[in-house]
């Protein structure tokens, strides 16, 4: 099995695209500045990020580096606050020598309580940035116009809870001198202060921030804003990961009214320099494929990083030179052509297309290897109880289901357990030329063309399935990941939006607004097939069953899987009344 976290280490030939970043760093008054790492969920990003930290710490400059995990913090803190603690924090350790240096940071860290309590953060952002706040704050302009009599008013924030007497106390002894102080002031304080810090440390300072993606909208707004007080200040660069789709869908749910101009302006007037993730290819799965399978075999140490090494040259050299052969990335891990991991590089070179092309998958580094940790997982399950399958048939399998979902994976299981593990249907797939699907397949596997080609090109891949048993394959499928519940490779929102919308019992239900706002468009058919598979549990649709509201907003908001959700109403059979009415008046129903 392989952890699903991210890695310093190179697999995709990344260090070019980190070397990058560090080069625009490192040029001549290019701080301050902001860099955004875009990518798609499981793209890459946040192993893009450590490799941009290690060559920073590699370099022959000092720098200051500080990660933050905006996804950390949800929940149990201030997004906006957390950020400039987390920064404050950092250069009180880094001034720990300089008594003088030491008190400021203390003053830093100080103002920084004091925003949290008063909830200045964004709302000084803002004003400073001169951009509307929308409805920023739950506390109103009303908490914040008192703040322009200073700290006197106790009444006030004895008001905010439990926690206010000590918030007072701490933010009238930071804020005392300061009578008549504003919110932009205080944060116009905050700035110089910081800056006053920076220049007498001497040293650049650089803030990551990862995992945005798993963030609410709100809280991923909140720490832009948070960034917002930073941004162009001397020697300070930021680097955020982030996908722009969420990011623009975050703008439009978090200001109400946002248009498509103010959503494109708000993420380019934040990222000054934007760096995208490169897709991954046939080459570069491979690739990937390689060093999984050299890891899982025990490969380590010197070894392993002589692969790595071999084979991001070979990646480099794409452009003019062949890959690297199967025989000479098993050379650099010592292993001979009869070995283990011989015959998982076999399986790698036919299955790498596939995972790199299909539409599902799409070359996507984090399905990749949640897909695999399903097969080891498959297969250690196969081995206890003494069933006689091969890894690669379980590989082929696993490939199907995700690829074309849930409704044609059902159809051809059907085919299993009719024919005795030997569907003739599957064994007229393999002899054909891959040109047509034969006659007599279900209108899962023909209706959509994407799923279409998929089957051609799966039928060709070896192994051969048409001599093989699958009985014993497919009751392990059903029992490590039921079908209709697969749902690996889904991203958080992916998860979030299935277990909102199977749950939406009406057409106006907010949640599932926001959770259709959140969710990356990589997801939208596999959510829809989730949803679908719990309506086919229902078995009275005389009434609206609990979820089918859930699949109309889907379907009004992705036209992909609108076709999808229209394919499976009209397996239904006789509509009853209710539903009838309903696909009248539904627009996505007419045009999928």
């Amino acid at each position: 099995m392989w952890p699903d976290t991210e890695s310093d280490s190179d697999y995709l030939n990344f260090g070019e695209v980190s070397q990058l970043a560090v080069d625009i760093l490192k040029s001549p008054d290019m701080l301050p500045c902001s860099i955004g790492v875009f990518g798609n969920w499981g793209a890459g990003k946040s192993s893009l990020l450590k490799l941009i930290e290690k060559d920073l710490q590699d370099s022959t400059e000092d720098w200051i580096v500080i990660r933050f995990d905006a996804w950390l913090y949800q929940g149990f803190d201030d997004a906006r606050a957390a950020l400039l603690e987390v920064i404050a924090t950092e250069l009180n350790k880094e001034a720990k020598d300089n008594e003088g240096l030491t008190k400021k940071t203390k003053k830093l860290l100080a103002r920084v309580n004091g925003f949290r309590a008063l909830g200045l953060a964004a709302e000084g952002a803002a004003l400073l940035a001169g951009i509307t706040t929308g409805g920023m704050l739950a506390r109103g302009v009303g908490a914040l116009s008192g703040l322009s009599d200073g700290i006197q008013d106790q009444k006030e924030f004895e008001d905010l809870g439990k926690a206010g007497k000590e918030a007072v106390d701490q933010v009238s002894g930071l804020l005392g001198p300061d009578k008549q102080a504003t919110p932009p002031q205080q944060i116009a304080a905050f700035r110089k202060e910081y800056g006053e810090i920076l220049e007498e440390l001497g040293r650049p300072l650089v803030v990551v921030i990862d995992n945005l993606d798993r963030c609410l909208p709100s809280n991923a707004i909140h720490t832009l804003e948070a960034i917002r007080l930073f941004l162009f200040l001397p020697n300070t660069a930021f680097i955020i990961a982030a996908d722009e789709e969420m990011i623009r869908s975050s703008v439009a749910d978090y200001f109400k009214g946002a248009s498509d101009r103010h959503q494109i302006d708000y993420l380019d007037k934040l990222i000054q320099v934007p760096i995208r993730v490169p897709k991954a290819g046939i080459r570069e799965i491979r690739s990937y494929l390689f060093m999984l399978y050299a890891a899982s075999q025990g490969v380590s140490g010197d070894k392993l990083e002589a692969l790595r090494a071999g084979l991001e040259d070979s990646l480099r050299q794409s452009w003019r030179d062949e890959p690297i052969s199967r025989q000479d990335a098993l050379a650099l891990t010592g292993e001979d052509d009869g070995s283990d991991l011989a015959t998982a590089y076999d399986r790698a070179d036919r299955i790498a297309p596939v995972l790199a092309n299909s539409p599902i998958i799409h070359g996507n580094p984090r399905i990749v290897k949640r897909l695999l940790n399903v097969v080891k997982m498959r297969s250690q399950i196969a081995r206890r109880r003494s069933m006689p399958l091969d890894e690669a048939v379980i590989t082929k399998l696993v490939i199907f289901e995700r690829c074309v979902g849930t409704e044609a994976t059902a159809d051809f299981y059907r085919f299993v357990d009719a024919e005795q593990g030997k569907p003739t249907i599957l064994k007229e797939l393999e002899e054909g030329d891959g040109s047509d699907l034969p006659t007599g397949v279900p209108k899962s596997w023909s209706t959509n063309p994407t799923t279409k080609s998929f089957i051609l090109e799966w039928s060709q891949l070896e192994p051969s399935l048409r001599d093989v048993d699958l009985r014993a394959a497919i009751y392990l499928s059903r029992e490590t990941m039921p079908v209709g519940a697969y749902v690996v490779g889904l991203s958080p929102q992916g998860r979030e939006a299935l277990n909102v919308l199977v749950g939406v019992k009406n057409m106006s239900s907010p949640a599932a607004k926001t959770a259709l706002d959140a969710l990356p468009m990589v997801d939208q058919v596999p959510v829809m097939e989730g949803i679908i598979n719990r309506l086919r549990q229902s078995s009275d649709w005389s009434k609206k069953p609990t979820g089918f509201s859930g699949g109309c907003l889907l379907a009004q908001h992705s036209t992909d899987a609108a076709k999808v959700f229209k394919r499976y109403i009209g397996e239904i059979g006789k509509l009853p009344p209710w539903l009838s009415t309903q696909l009248k008046e539904e627009q996505w129903y007419k045009d999928a």
